[in-house]
């Protein structure tokens, strides 16, 4: 148990909220959600399961210049991927004439005043945390004239930037955010869902809170960050006499060799240095969902990571763990080459073809078997042969023995090479008395995996490896960005085969490459050319 799920049952044993549970999920639709969100959803949604609670999705769309349809609609497919579905439906947008009708209310009661300083000024006399802020000359406006002046502000009679409304706190707090925080903005900006009915715009801090309570919101579960936002939180619920949901953070996701960030994900995208949001490399669920990434992984991922009250760094590496944990399980076996080259059984009968049988997948006995031909001209992978080979080789090599995966031992005898030193053939023999299933007494070292020539159907293979070289890619030398520390190298194209049998149209979700790692089919396959993508190799 974790120590918000003892928080809640804390509650729940008290009668607290009616002894119910209603949590929410809240982004922004300002870019694609990524893997720290994920753990959040797989909170959220979690708690709320847990305890036979409800769990909303809300959209804080509270600033048009950033905020997009398209942001909306990957939100809702990734959580739904992740296996989730929200009770209901809301964006901040649904109360704006709420939130409006309480910023009048607060300049009723003297609460909340309009502020023509600069962002400079307000800035400037808020001060530091530990003096106390300079009142700003326009805090003590009279009701009617706030109020005239607010009104003037939503009717659009001011231009962006020279007022604000601000509520009346406590400047002199040693916590920054009560220092008379704004409220709302001037932004002439047509919004996603409310056109151009506003041209003031309410700040998070104002309604998140206020949201929550709308919604009957019972625990309002957040990252670390907002920590220092939540005496501002629960001042808001307080002043406004609304029911008052109980904030809780919790450590953010923080995955090395990885960057979190939305301004900077969305600056990858924008200069081109990935293919878009879902690029494989992207630590967006997305792309890891085009990597091939299984939604069973990433919730085991959010679950053996837990829940933390300290930031801290997880190795991406635990990732690909609970990747290949899931994937052994799932992923169909196929047999692939990433660098082929033509291997000759001299002694097979000429225009014969043996049909064996390969199991789809060993941990699942429902999974059946394929049937693969074999005959005398093969392809193998080139790493599995070496001319000069040491000790430590066990694999192919001239007057070696090796098993070919589901076929015969075989025995190398020659090479041929082309007019530039390169191996264009191996030649073999083969024992016919040591079929897979056969009791033999010959023992190899080694079996590999090949294609026949007759099977073998040309692919893209796209190898990936980590996007950055450092592992903390946003903690930057002096003068450098993030950006300086992309790896040039995380993307490799292959031009590989693959069995014969795979094709678009009955493509298997997940792929087990046998000896090389899993891999899935990628969005950009045709019938013609099919494009495999590296989610993560066989070990760690």
């Amino acid at each position: 148990m974790n120590f918000i799920e003892e928080i809640i049952e804390e509650d729940l044993k008290n009668g607290k909220n009616d002894s119910r549970v209603h949590t929410r999920f809240p982004p922004e639709p300002n870019g694609y959600l990524h893997i720290g969100h994920a753990k959040s959803i797989c909170l959220n949604f979690g708690l709320a399961k847990k305890y036979n609670g409800l769990c909303n999705l809300r959209f804080d769309d509270t600033n048009p210049t950033k905020e997009e349809v398209e942001y909306v609609d990957s939100i809702k497919e990734d959580i739904q991927w992740l296996g989730f579905q929200w009770a209901a439906e809301y964006y901040a947008s649904d109360y704006f004439d709420q939130l409006y009708e309480w910023a009048e209310w607060m300049i009723e009661r003297g609460l909340a005043y309009v502020d023509d300083s600069t962002q400079e000024e307000i800035s400037r006399e808020r001060g530091i945390p530990t003096k106390p802020g300079i009142e700003s000359k326009y805090r003590n406006r009279n009701v009617e004239e706030n109020m005239d002046l607010f009104r003037r502000m939503r009717a659009g009679e001011f231009p962006e930037g020279s007022r604000v409304l601000r509520a009346k706190a406590d400047m002199a707090s040693p916590n920054m955010h009560l220092r008379d925080p704004i409220l709302y903005r001037i932004l002439f900006a047509e919004h996603h869902r409310t056109g151009n009915k506003w041209c003031i715009y309410p700040m998070y801090d104002y309604a998140h809170g206020q949201s929550d309570s709308i919604e009957g919101i019972t625990h309002s579960i957040c990252t670390l960050e907002f920590e220092v936002h939540r005496p501002l939180y629960d001042w808001f619920c307080k002043v406004l006499e609304i029911h008052h949901p109980q904030q809780i953070e919790f450590a953010r996701l923080n995955l090395n060799y990885t960057i979190m960030s939305k301004r900077k994900l969305l600056q990858l995208v924008t200069e081109k240095y990935v293919m878009g949001w879902d690029d494989p490399r992207m630590p967006t669920i997305s792309g890891l969902r085009r990597r091939g990434y299984s939604p069973e992984a990433i919730r085991n991922f959010a679950e053996t990571v837990g829940v933390a009250k300290r930031e801290n760094i997880i190795d991406v590496s635990l990732l690909e763990f609970c990747a290949r944990e899931h994937l052994n399980k799932v992923a169909t076996r196929t047999m692939a080459l990433l660098d082929p080259v033509k291997l000759i059984i001299d002694n097979y009968p000429e225009n014969k073809t043996e049909w064996l049988q390969a199991v789809n997948n060993p941990e699942d006995p429902d999974a059946g078997v394929r049937e693969i031909p074999f005959g005398k001209e093969l392809y193998i992978e080139r790493t599995d042969f070496k001319e000069d080979a040491d000790k430590n080789f066990f694999r192919l090599t001239i007057d070696r023995e090796v098993r070919l995966k589901y076929a015969y031992i075989i025995k190398c005898t020659h090479i041929v090479k082309n007019s530039e030193g390169h191996i264009t053939e191996i030649h073999c023999t083969y024992d016919p008395e040591t079929k897979s299933g056969m009791q033999t007494q010959r023992k190899v070292k080694a079996t590999i995996h090949w294609i026949s020539e007759t099977f073998a159907k040309p692919a893209e293979i796209r190898l990936f490896e980590r996007l950055f070289t450092v592992p903390e890619p946003d903690n930057t030398e002096e003068g450098k960005t993030f950006l300086d520390y992309l790896n040039p190298n995380s993307l490799t194209l292959v031009n590989g085969l693959i069995e014969k049998n795979i094709t678009k149209e009955n493509a298997a979700k997940y792929y087990q490459f046998e000896r090389i790692g899993y891999f899935c089919i990628d969005k950009d396959s045709t019938e013609e050319k099919l494009v495999f993508n590296k989610t993560v190799g066989l070990k760690q």
